[in-house]
């Protein structure tokens, strides 16, 4: 005789319930430049002890260390699961998770595990920028495409890029439409639009903070630009992704491993 299984909720200690977590925004935005190969805002992440302090997230275990280990854990899946959305083999993601998480177990102490948890990053970050660069078939390209992604928050024109390489905008026009099949604005537009995409995903920026983060004239601008891109407001982008994109990704860091 099949016994059925009885959901039991389980009760939070009173120190737990009333425990904030501070939102989702700032590491899922760190996930999202590790797979688009942002190298610079990666290293600054790290640099800032972010993975370290733990004010504001779960507290998975009394001691330090073995609550290090879980969110190290946690981060590994999450890196793995963006990159593969990003274009990284599954098998070089799963296997790169997999080598860091055994460097982990190794570890002793505090300070071991947020420097191995650096070295996957900044592992994960260089691939996926090296994958970013091969779209383009020549050096030029494949340099004005590495300038755009560290210098995405800027304003970026063709001449700027151009100069940037050492090469002439209309050379840069010419052999970036080549060899990617859109123009230089378009790209930079696009990526502009990927990283407001980000934005409107996981934090609490407004608007008018994004369009400015991203060196638009104006919020309307980016409303225009977005619009177009996306096929819908950025508000109404964000009401339909924000709240269901968090728990998707929640629930998905639970199932890799």
């Amino acid at each position: 005789m099949n016994v059925e299984p009885i959901w039991q909720p389980v009760l939070l200690e009173e120190e737990n319930a009333v425990t904030s977590h501070r939102e989702p925004g700032e590491e899922f935005l760190f996930y999202r430049s590790v797979a688009a190969g942002l190298i610079d805002a990666v290293q600054d992440n790290c640099s800032r002890g972010a993975f370290e302090n733990m004010e504001g997230v779960g507290k998975l275990s009394d001691n330090p260390v073995t609550n290090l280990r879980y969110h190290f854990v946690v981060t590994a899946a999450m890196i793995t699961r963006f990159c593969m959305e990003g274009g990284m083999p599954l098998e070089e993601a799963f296997g790169l998770s997999d080598e860091y998480i055994r460097r982990m177990d190794c570890c002793t102490n505090m300070a071991e595990i947020v420097y191995v948890h650096d070295q996957m990053a900044l592992d994960f970050v260089c691939r996926m920028r090296h994958l970013r660069k091969n779209i383009a078939s020549s050096k030029q390209v494949a340099q004005a495409i590495d300038y755009i992604y560290v210098h995405i928050m800027d304003r970026i024109t063709v001449n700027e890029l151009a100069e940037a390489i050492n090469i002439s905008p209309t050379h840069l026009s010419r052999i970036f439409k080549q060899e990617t099949g859109i123009s230089v604005s378009e790209y930079i537009r696009q990526r502009k639009i990927d990283m407001a995409k980000n934005l409107l995903r996981f934090s609490n920026y407004d608007f008018v903070e994004i369009a400015v983060m991203l060196s638009y004239s104006s919020q309307s601008h980016f409303i225009q630009h977005f619009r177009s891109q996306v096929g819908m407001t950025p508000k109404a982008y964000r009401k339909q992704n924000y709240l269901n994109n968090w728990n998707v990704n929640r629930d998905s860091a639970d199932g890799i491993t």
